[in-house]
């Protein structure tokens, strides 16, 4: 079974859509084998999204992922992967579509209420960093 990292963001925890968005996850048949509330360090979130660094949003994204809990959670099911990225749409809630998690609940490009691996090698990195996963 392939493994994934999904996380719930500042803003799906404050708006309480963690039952909706675990309530979807679970009814597309993907599995959650770990979960894990916690209020994330610098140290991880700057690891987490290193990626984008040198980018204009940057401090914004790491200013609003540091404003509340996250949920952390290890997915498990054939191709989770790109089935998580399909469940939770685009990035920008107005191009995501009806039916995905940000197209039906999301509203701002910044606050989108999930993060998804986009990668199997992201995968692993962001469930070793998170979970301590080998």
């Amino acid at each position: 079974m392939e493994k994934t990292f999904v996380m719930i963001k500042p803003d799906g925890v404050k708006r309480k859509l963690i039952g909706e968005i675990l309530g979807r996850i679970e009814r597309k048949g993907l599995a959650v084998e770990k979960i894990m509330m916690t209020s994330p360090n610098l140290a991880t979130l700057e690891e987490h999204y290193r990626e984008h660094s040198e980018k204009g949003f940057y401090k914004d994204l790491i200013h609003f992922m540091t404003s509340g809990k996250v949920v952390a959670l290890q997915v498990e099911g054939k191709d989770s992967i790109a089935i998580m990225r399909n469940l939770i749409g685009e990035t920008d809630p107005t191009c995501a579509s009806p039916g995905t998690i940000r197209g039906d609940l999301a509203n701002s490009k910044t606050e989108n209420l999930v993060h998804a691996s986009d990668s199997e090698e992201a995968a692993l990195r962001e469930l070793q960093l998170w979970f301590g996963e080998e």
